[in-house]
C-alpha cells in the first residue's frame, strides 16, 4: 500500500493521519505505433473548420486517463503529465496517407455479431466522402479471402453498395473462423496495393491482424492495420462495452420473459435459459436485471454447487414451491467444473476450448432432482443463442458502430497502426492491439454489477 498525510483531526492524537492508498497495477503500455511522420493536410479541414469557432480536431497531445477517481491518480504518485492514459480518437490535422493514392480494404472475421454491417458501411462512407479515398474493396469470408487457393473474390464497396446492409444481419462480406498464414495475407494485400487494412474482429482475429501488421513491418511495408474489436459477450478489457451487446442482451431479455411465461404457465414449471458468455457472464447478468424475472443467474466467474441445501437445486425447489415456478438463467461457460472441466486440448477453429454443454446438462439434473423428490414439475429450456447473434443492431448499437468506424478511418488515416478503436469512459480511445488481448473483461463477483444481480434475484451469493 502507498501512504499519503491527511491534515484533518480525528482527535486527539490523530494529527497527521496516515490515510492508505490501494496499491494499483502497473499500467499497461498504452503507446500507439505509427507509419512515420503525418505531413498532409487533412481533406475534412473545410468541414471541421468552416465556423472558425469550434475546434474538433483532437490535441495530439491530450490523454484520456486510465483513472477516473481521485484515489486512483493519488496512488500513481506522479505528476499530472505522467499518469497513465490513451491517446483520444477523432480526426487530425495532418494525416499520414494521401486519399488520392489510398486503397482501404475490409475483413470481418470470426462469429457473427449484430452491427457487422453497420461497421462496413460506417467504414465505406468516412473513407469516401470524407477523406475521398478512390478504392475501397471488402475481402471476402474473413481472413481465408486473402489466401488463393479458396478462390474467394474481392467485392469493390461503394457508399450505394452499402447503403441499405445495415437493416441486415451477419455481414455481407461473410466470415470464418480459424488462423491463416500472415505470409500470404500480407502478399495479398501488396497484389491489391492495399495502404489499410481494417479488421473487424474477435480476440483471436486481433491477434492474427497483429502477426499481419509485424510481417508488414518485417518487409518495410507502409501498410495501417487498424482493428474494431467484435464480441458478443462484451469481454474485451479497456472499453466500456462492445459493439452488438446491448442489441444480444436486450434480446436475451426477451427469452428470459418467454422462460419466465412457459414456467408460469405449468405445475411447478422451471424456466432454463442459456445465454451466451464463454468466460464472462455480462449478457446473462444484464439480461436478468433487464427482465427481472430470474430466481438464479449463472456465471463462468461465480462457481455453484448443485446439490445439498444451499446447493443450485434445493433453491430452485424452494423458489417453486413459494411462486410455483422458477427462472434459472445460465452463461454457456458457467459450471464448466461440473462437467469435468474445460479440456484445453480440445478447441474449436478459433482456438477457443471447447466448452461443455451446460444447458442440457442442468435441465436433466434438475428434472432428475424433482423427481428423486416427487415433485411434479415442466421444464421450459431456451437457448436463443443463434437467434441473437443473427439480428440486425438496434438503433443504440447501430450508433455505436457508425462512431466506432468513424474514428477507426481517422486513426488509419494518421497512419495509426496495430491498434484498436473503443470507448474508455465513455471517450472514444485509441488502444494497442496486444493490451486489448491481453486479458478478458469479467464481472468482478465482488463488484456493483454481481451485486445488482443478487439483489434482483435474490440468490445467495454463492450456492456451497
Amino acid at each position: 500500500m502507498s501512504t499519503a498525510f491527511s491534515d484533518e483531526h480525528d482527535g486527539p492524537g490523530h494529527e497527521g493521519t496516515v490515510v492508505e492508498l490501494p496499491r494499483l497495477e502497473p499500467p499497461p503500455d498504452l503507446t500507439i505505433n505509427t507509419l512515420g511522420t503525418a505531413r498532409i493536410t487533412s481533406p475534412m479541414a473545410p468541414l471541421l473548420d468552416a465556423t472558425r469557432t469550434t475546434e474538433h480536431y483532437i490535441n495530439e497531445h491530450d490523454r484520456v486517463l486510465l483513472d477516473d477517481t481521485l484515489t486512483g491518480i493519488s496512488s500513481r504518485g506522479v505528476a499530472p503529465d505522467q499518469l497513465p492514459g490513451m491517446e483520444p480518437c477523432g480526426p487530425r490535422r495532418k494525416i499520414f496517407f494521401d486519399p488520392a493514392k489510398t486503397r482501404a480494404a475490409i475483413v470481418t472475421c470470426g462469429g457473427l455479431c449484430p452491427g457487422l454491417n453497420d461497421v462496413i458501411a460506417g467504414l465505406v462512407r468516412t473513407l469516401t466522402y470524407h477523406y475521398r479515398v478512390r478504392r475501397v474493396v471488402g475481402i471476402r469470408n474473413g481472413y481465408q479471402g486473402f489466401v488463393a487457393r479458396y478462390g474467394h473474390d474481392v467485392v469493390d464497396l461503394t457508399p450505394e453498395s452499402v447503403r441499405d446492409i445495415a437493416t441486415d444481419g451477419g455481414t455481407v462480406l461473410g466470415t470464418s473462423r480459424g488462423p491463416q498464414d500472415p505470409e500470404e495475407i500480407v502478399d495479398c494485400l501488396e497484389r491489391l496495393h492495399v495502404n489499410i487494412l481494417f479488421v473487424v474482429g474477435g480476440d483471436g482475429s486481433m491477434r492474427g491482424a497483429m502477426q499481419i501488421a509485424r510481417t508488414i513491418a518485417d518487409r518495410g511495408l507502409l501498410i495501417a492495420v487498424v482493428g474494431i474489436p467484435k464480441t458478443i459477450d462484451n469481454d474485451i478489457p479497456y472499453i466500456d462495452q462492445s459493439f452488438g451487446f446491448q442489441t444480444a442482451f436486450s434480446l436475451a431479455s426477451d427469452a428470459i420473459r418467454a422462460a419466465q411465461v412457459e414456467a408460469k404457465s405449468t405445475a411447478g414449471g422451471v424456466g432454463l435459459v442459456k445465454l451466451m458468455g464463454r468466460h464472462s457472464g455480462f449478457i446473462a447478468c444484464y439480461a436478468a436485471l433487464a427482465r427481472s424475472g430470474a430466481d438464479a443467474v449463472l456465471i463462468p466467474e461465480v462457481p455453484f454447487a448443485l446439490d445439498g441445501e444451499h446447493g443450485l437445486l434445493a433453491h430452485v425447489r424452494r423458489r417453486v414451491s413459494e411462486r410455483g415456478h422458477a427462472v434459472v438463467v445460465v452463461a454457456e461457460g458457467a459450471g464448466q467444473e461440473l462437467l469435468g472441466g474445460i479440456d484445453e486440448d480440445a478447441r474449436d477453429a478459433s482456438g477457443n476450448a471447447r466448452l461443455h454443454d451446460i444447458g442440457p446438462w442442468l435441465r436433466r439434473r434438475i428434472a432428475d432432482h424433482f423427481s428423486d423428490a416427487g415433485i411434479e414439475t415442466s421444464i421450459r429450456y431456451i437457448d436463443p443463442s443463434y437467434a441473437i447473434r443473427s439480428v440486425p443492431a438496434n438503433p443504440y448499437d447501430s450508433v455505436y458502430c457508425v462512431r466506432l468506424s468513424q474514428a477507426a478511418v481517422h486513426a488509419a488515416m494518421s497512419g495509426r497502426t496495430e491498434m484498436v478503436v473503443g470507448r474508455y469512459r465513455r471517450r472514444f480511445v485509441h488502444i494497442p492491439m496486444h493490451v486489448a488481448v491481453s486479458r478478458r473483461n469479467q464481472v468482478d463477483p465482488h463488484g456493483d454489477l454481481w451485486m445488482a444481480v443478487l439483489e434482483s434475484t435474490g440468490q445467495p451469493a454463492r450456492f456451497a
